[in-house]
């Protein structure tokens, strides 16, 4: 194998590692809720659908914590698809939208308790 070829080579292999990175960086979507005052920031897995949440928690004495919510009813993985996250915009919404990008159905997610809740997904 010539030197030419070899380098050849290692440029496909760099480009093609080079070219797989960003997808796999590009799994997770986050989007803060629409509510002002609300410090709560949504999660939402392109892949799954499965949509989680975190927000800064006060603790005396300490710098704070981060307090996650699990994924409840409807907020669980669904069929696979390519799902994005849209907010409303609307300055006293908490929920925020799941939106599958290749059926247009939509889920409205939101806190409830202890968990990230999202309603059956509606055309």
């Amino acid at each position: 194998m010539t030197i030419r070829a070899i380098s050849a080579a290692v440029l496909v292999l760099a480009g093609t590692a080079g070219g797989a990175l960003p997808a796999l960086a590009a799994n997770y979507q986050f989007m803060s809720s629409p509510a002002t005052g609300l410090n709560l920031m949504y999660r939402l897995d392109r892949l799954t659908g499965e949509v989680g949440a975190c927000q800064y928690g006060l603790k005396d004495g300490t710098v704070g914590t981060t307090l996650c919510y699990r994924s409840g009813e409807g907020a669980g993985p669904q069929t696979s698809s390519e799902y994005a996250l849209a907010a409303s915009h609307h300055e006293g919404e908490a929920g925020i939208f799941r939106v599958d990008l290749r059926n247009g159905t939509m889920s409205i997610c939101y806190l409830l308790n202890d968990a990230i809740v999202c309603t059956p997904p509606g055309k």
